[in-house]
């Protein structure tokens, strides 16, 4: 997968997500951050595998926080993801928070409480291989 097709991929969850809140993104806060594969041993590949960490923020109240966080859990485990944390607890910081993760594609997506007027959505990708490039070995 290319850099670009890798941002598009993430940022189709993140607006998902957006939309399941019924939460407006700041197209301010949009940030695509690549990151080097490491390997088992510590080995950096120079094939161009890479991470990516993608997050935005939408803009949402506080009173809609817990329900909207519900909803983006229930369509994350609608759509075949796992669900790795939950919580609505609002003696805790965030209070509000859901981590799942594809079995399949091995993505992991994230909404929590972010300041007093948003969520935080993140998604990171698996290390992604660009297409065309031959996957260099290890020893």
């Amino acid at each position: 997968m290319t850099k670009e097709e890798a941002e598009e991929w993430a940022a189709h969850w993140t607006e998902s997500m957006a939309r399941t809140a019924q939460a407006d993104i700041d197209p301010e806060s949009v940030r695509a951050r690549y990151i080097d594969c490491v390997g088992a041993n510590d080995e950096v590949a120079g094939d161009g595998r890479f991470y990516l960490m993608y997050s935005a923020r939408a803009d949402l109240e506080s009173e809609r926080r817990a329900e909207a966080v519900r909803a983006i859990r229930d369509t994350l485990e609608e759509n075949g993801l796992e669900i790795r944390g939950f919580r609505a607890d609002p003696s805790v910081t965030p209070a509000n928070a859901v981590d799942a993760w594809h079995p399949k594609d091995h993505q992991s997506v994230t909404a929590e409480d972010n300041g007093d007027s948003q969520l935080l959505l993140t998604v990171d990708t698996p290390c992604l291989l660009p297409p065309g490039v031959e996957q260099q070995p290890f020893d």
